[in-house]
């Protein structure tokens, strides 16, 4: 009988280590080493017992319940688990608590079998910690031998290592998912490529700066999903191995250029590279790290814009003042006084034009720095657009003015120097590009929410490339630029103060047939809110 009883337990025991090295579901692994450690020792039930490192509840208590039992009823379990769960954390585990455990244990079998049941409790170690105790309860009659102690370990031992295999696997799980989250979740576009620059992963911010799908770029060779039209700065990564690279963990290398994206369109990019060794110092993984550097050329650009529109801007009323007042000071003519009435005149439009756009340029900085500060109170459109039109008829007698409000107009809320500002400019662009003689209107309607006010021209309008682009900072289109002064400013304050009003601003036109520019703003006097002027 003492062979078989051996055969059957190196069986089961090979069964369970092959289970563990198979078996992902620690519950179900759990309950069969149970089921098998009741059965070796003639015992009528078990449970397996596992402690939280961390604690179910936090803190520093290491939480305590049951992970497995067999032939117990769930009555006896759920007074066995509060009883399990207060159990004590200090001192060494393994000689503090499995005793308290063991005695706790004990003492709820005999009360629970009257007496009729005794178990033996045994500690499940895994580096050098007890993660739980596998506990048998049988009939008391000569107690356990140690035969029986020693087949009881080998069975806590495996359950010891199932636990352990399993906490490994869910670490590596929750750290992989950890991973994802950051990289799915990054702003930067980021690739993790193998030792043979193969794409292993390739996040969402990636696929959009490339316009390459992630499973399509999963897999495939680097150079064929990060293909640049251009480098500007730097060296490829094909170069830079080439060269050698890299050599320690801190050789990073980077590179600016052109990247082509998977539907044929070029972004200008930057390029990271990051090296990432194995223990024995060859190269393991290397972390790809692209960055969009679209608004960083749009900055350069804007400021050599800036720079250029600024300096000839600057440049003419400045050349102009200097050399009408060197004029009108030589001490070897003698102006009569006509001559010299034009010639300050000149230099007091000069300075006034300088003076403006000097307002513009630091309306643009207030913008940058925050928004422009805006004293409401009720505005008349109707009165205020007849204003302007009386101070513009006598600046620009070349040109008629057609006003056409609806009686009894509504007001509006704003600030009404900065709508003054916004009217003024529409006028003065509507001026600035019509032909002498034609005629300017500026209409208004009343919509059941806002008032619109429309200044039109009949100029040779604005071309449909360059229509998106009117109210941009220092937009001007290239035909404008070279028939009239400008900084290309009064536009783009115009909408940000409409803006800021809470309105809209659009622009409608065709070549040859002039240009429309609208505004809406909610009513003073309409609770509802703001609709679409398209």
């Amino acid at each position: 009988m003492l062979p078989d009883f051996r055969v059957r337990q190196r069986d089961i025991l090979l069964e369970i280590a092959r289970a563990i090295t198979q078996e992902l579901d620690l519950p179900r692994l759990l309950d069969q080493i149970l089921r098998y450690a009741v059965e070796m020792l003639g015992g009528k039930a078990g449970i397996i017992a596992l402690c939280d490192p961390a604690g179910r509840g936090g803190g520093d208590r290491r939480a305590w319940h049951v992970a497995a039992s067999f032939g117990l009823k769930p009555a006896f379990l759920r007074v066995l688990e509060p009883l399990l769960a207060d159990l004590p954390a200090a001192g060494d585990p393994q000689t503090v608590v499995l005793p308290a455990l063991n005695d706790r244990l004990r003492q709820i079998t005999r009360i629970a079998s009257l007496g009729l049941l005794t178990g033996l409790g045994l500690p499940m170690v895994a580096h050098d910690q007890a993660v739980g105790v596998v506990f048998v309860f049988r009939e008391p009659e000569g107690g356990f031998s140690a035969n029986e102690r020693g087949l009881l370990q080998s069975f806590a031992d495996q359950a010891a290592i199932a636990v352990s295999n399993a906490r490994a696997f869910s670490q590596v799980t929750e750290e992989k998912r950890r991973l994802d989250a950051i990289l799915d979740g990054s702003a930067e576009g980021i690739a993790i490529l193998g030792p043979d620059n193969h794409i292993h992963r390739f996040n969402r911010a990636l696929q959009r700066l490339s316009g390459i799908a992630q499973e399509s770029a999963a897999g495939r060779p680097h150079d064929q999903v990060l293909r640049f039209a251009a480098v500007t700065t730097g060296t490829t990564l094909h170069q830079a191995e080439a060269g050698g690279w890299p050599l320690s963990d801190q050789a990073t290398l980077y590179v600016e250029g052109t990247l082509i994206r998977g539907d044929g369109s070029l972004l200008p990019v930057g390029v990271s590279y990051a090296p990432v060794f194995a223990p024995d110092r060859t190269l393991q993984n290397t972390v790809v790290s692209v960055r969009d550097l679209s608004r960083f050329r749009e900055a350069e650009e804007l400021k050599s814009t800036f720079i250029s529109i600024i300096s000839h801007e600057l440049k003419t009323p400045v050349a102009l003042i200097k050399g009408y007042a060197s004029t009108l000071r030589r001490d070897d003519a003698a102006w009569d006084p006509p001559t010299v009435a034009d010639g300050l005149a000149v230099i007091e439009e000069e300075a006034d034009r300088l003076a403006g756009l000097i307002e513009d340029l630091l309306d643009a900085s207030r913008l940058q720095a925050g928004g422009l500060q805006l004293h409401m109170g009720e505005v008349q459109l109707a009165s205020l657009a007849s204003r302007l039109v009386d101070r513009f008829s006598k600046q620009a007698p070349q040109h008629t003015f057609q006003i056409d409000f609806p009686p009894e107009f509504p007001p509006v809320t704003g600030d009404e120097e900065r709508l003054a500002q916004v009217l003024s400019n529409l006028i003065s662009n509507a001026v600035k590009y019509s032909p002498p003689g034609t005629a300017i209107s500026i209409r208004g309607r009343v919509d059941p929410a806002q008032v619109v006010v429309t200044v039109s021209d009949q100029g040779p309008g604005i071309s449909p490339e360059d229509l998106p682009h009117v109210f941009d900072r220092f937009y001007r289109a290239v035909d404008a630029a070279r028939r009239t002064k400008g900084a290309g400013l009064g536009l783009f304050l115009a909408r940000a103060v409409v803006q800021a009003h809470n309105g809209r601003i659009w622009a409608d036109s065709r070549p040859g047939e002039g240009t429309s520019i609208s505004f809406g703003l909610p009513r003073a006097d309409s609770p509802h809110p703001l609709t679409d002027p398209s």
